[in-house]
């Protein structure tokens, strides 16, 4: 096992596996935040090894992918950290539009393949 470094899993909404026992597998240590607002106050005082988010876009609230946009603004400070963005193939269109604003981020289409999440972290 490697060093304990942190993870900050972001889960909104859910609906994938709960990959914490492959997190802890490759080192990390664990923390579970269920809102970018939350999220966002981690970041302002902490500096994780890798963050895990989920894009969910929901055409009928404004900007509603506005959280995760602030979070990978914030992460553009931490270029060390690895960053996974979990993706619904059938909001390929809108998460085109935020690949476009951020490009340091590995992009994963649901369901997740755990071999793929795995490499993206190590």
């Amino acid at each position: 096992m490697t060093e304990n470094r942190q993870l900050l899993m972001i889960v909104e909404l859910g609906g994938y596996p709960d990959f914490t026992p492959l997190y802890r597998s490759l080192g990390y240590a664990v923390e579970v935040v269920t809102s970018g607002r939350k999220a966002i106050s981690y970041l302002k005082t902490h500096r994780p090894a890798a963050v895990v988010a989920e894009f969910n876009y929901m055409p009928d609230f404004r900007d509603r992918t506005g959280w995760l946009e602030s979070v990978l603004a914030t992460l553009q400070q931490m270029p060390a950290t690895r960053v996974v963005v979990f993706y619904q193939p059938e909001e390929q269109e809108p998460f085109n539009r935020l690949c476009q604003r951020f490009t340091h981020f590995t992009a994963l289409p649901q369901p997740i393949d755990a071999v793929a999440l795995e490499a993206a972290l190590r």
